[in-house]
């Protein structure tokens, strides 16, 4: 367990923060790069740019002037490697023995600054883009979940996909690259976490491989607008085996209390074998084969989801269930025994999920990239254990209402009237 005094900080003058996690029983190394760059940040013009930078940052650097010369020095270090774009935040990293830090924090600091975004490999990778674009809309539960985003925020960034469409991705250009990192890949925009088998002064090494990162302040997104005033439901018709639907309620930000106790209301409701979601819907009904709850926050939104694909036949008889496990959160105090297993759940899956170096990367990352303290794993857990059964029944009164519920359905014969009036009628829409 990580505690304050085994975790460095250090804030640059240039606004870089640098973090360092010392595991000295580990065998292995993460160096991890998180920017506040991301899908919230774009126009609509360039939705989707902050993911496509992110793979070309794999297609060569000053110092690695191909995609090979990047893929083959991680391989020949048995390192793993590899990047991932969000909503509001950007990662690379790499991980691997520990005995090569120096060649990993190399790397990863290389692509992070000195990318080269040939333009050769840019119009190839567009397509690799579109295929990935392509890749999820053949998967139902990815088209429910972006269908629930338009749903809840319209035609703003939070309601655009990561990847962006496919026209706006044929469109982009090198310049388009170039001017997004020279006003988002900044100093004061950038976390840089080491974590595992490496000692607190490696900050030295770190601040020295990024120290030709940009000074200019960062740049801003928009904040989200949020409207509702009646539940809403959407249909999307594809031929498919089984029904996906994702209900999903508007939540609280990365800052609120009401955070830790949405994510606490979503264990109880759907969180493992024996939540009363899937009790009720998997071993009572017998509906569904996958069924869960959980509650995603933003910086300065979020959204309570659940999920489920189910027996297309049964599709309005499943929402109503889910909807009455809903109602009894509100009507019925959570047993002690109930609310405890949660808390030891929480806590099980947190310390498990914990048990690496790249783990311990992302935990603190995740806290410095949204501006949030170092809080140890200890604090965070006494939180939770602070809460209560009255506390998570008046949540759920504030959050579970009708005018803020969102219900988006893919599968096959949704344009029957009846079943369509059925369900607006259980929504009371």
């Amino acid at each position: 367990m990580k505690s304050k005094e085994t975790v460095k900080l250090k804030k640059l003058k240039n606004g870089l923060r640098i973090i360092v996690v010392p595991m000295p029983q580990n065998k292995t190394v993460t160096v991890l790069t998180l920017v506040q760059a991301g899908s919230k940040y774009e126009t609509k013009k360039i939705s989707g740019l902050s993911h496509f930078l992110e793979h070309m940052c794999f297609k060569g650097t000053t110092k690695r002037p191909t995609a090979m010369d990047i893929s083959y020095e991680l391989d020949a270090l048995g390192a793993q490697s590899n990047a991932f774009t969000g909503h509001e935040c950007t990662g690379y990293y790499a991980k691997g023995d520990a005995a090569h830090f120096p060649k990993l924090l190399d790397i990863v600091s290389d692509i992070y600054l000195n990318s080269t975004f040939p333009e050769a490999e840019m119009q190839k990778e567009k397509g690799v883009i579109v295929e990935e674009i392509n890749m999820y809309q053949d998967q139902p539960d990815e088209i429910a979940e972006e269908n629930l985003m338009k749903l809840l925020y319209g035609d703003q960034p939070a309601g655009w996909n990561i990847a962006g469409d496919i026209p706006t991705v044929q469109s982009m250009t090198r310049k388009d690259f170039v001017d997004y990192r020279k006003n988002h890949y900044v100093a004061s925009s950038t976390v840089v976490i080491v974590s595992g088998g490496i000692a607190l002064d490696v900050a030295k090494d770190i601040e020295k491989a990024f120290k030709g990162i940009a000074k200019t302040p960062k740049k801003t997104k928009k904040k989200v607008v949020e409207k509702q005033s009646r539940s809403e439901l959407v249909v999307f018709e594809k031929d498919t085996q089984q029904t996906h639907l994702m209900v999903g309620f508007r939540g609280f930000d990365l800052y609120r209390v009401d955070e830790l106790k949405a994510s606490l209301l979503a264990t109880v409701l759907g969180s493992g074998m024996s939540s009363r979601l899937f009790h009720k819907l998997r071993t009572e009904l017998g509906v569904c084969y996958y069924a869960y709850a959980y509650h995603r926050p933003f910086s300065d939104h979020g959204i309570f989801k659940i999920a489920a694909g189910v027996t297309n036949a049964r599709l309005v008889e499943v929402i109503g269930e889910i909807l009455k496990e809903c109602k009894k959160l509100k009507d019925e105090l959570i047993s002690e025994a109930e609310l405890k297993k949660a808390k030891d759940m929480i806590r099980g899956r947190m310390l498990l999920g914990l048990e690496s170096s790249n783990a311990w990367a992302m935990y603190y990352g995740g806290l410095a990239v949204s501006d949030r303290p170092l809080e140890s794993v200890e604090e965070h857990l006494k939180q939770i254990d602070k809460i209560t059964a009255k506390d998570l029944q008046a949540l759920a009164r504030k959050m579970l209402v009708d005018k803020k519920m969102n219900v988006s359905i893919v599968g096959p014969n949704l344009k029957n009237a009846g079943d369509q009036e059925s369900i607006k009628k259980i929504m009371k829409v």
